[in-house]
């Protein structure tokens, strides 16, 4: 899968989580989430702050370049073909 379908389910993840948890406060439950309460309310605001961290840790992993971050900065990188006396 790409980047961007990762993204959209972490971006998708913390909104439906968000709004739960949102929910939750006033006493309204989204229907296809009623499974959540089931084990307790405890368990069911822990399972909504987790599907809003995940949804965050998984937009900021799609939206990290790995591949920059291994490179070292340039400041970092001596420059050994010019002659600088």
């Amino acid at each position: 899968m790409s980047k961007g379908i990762y993204a959209f389910i972490g971006f998708s993840l913390f909104i439906v989580g968000f709004l739960a948890l949102f929910l939750m406060l006033v006493g309204v439950q989204l229907s296809f989430l009623t499974w959540i309460d089931a084990g307790g309310r405890l368990v069911g605001f822990l399972i909504r702050i987790g599907m809003i961290l995940g949804g965050v840790i998984m937009v900021y992993l799609t939206q990290t370049n790995w591949r920059k971050e291994q490179e070292a900065p340039d400041y970092l990188i001596r420059n050994y073909d010019t002659d600088q006396d």
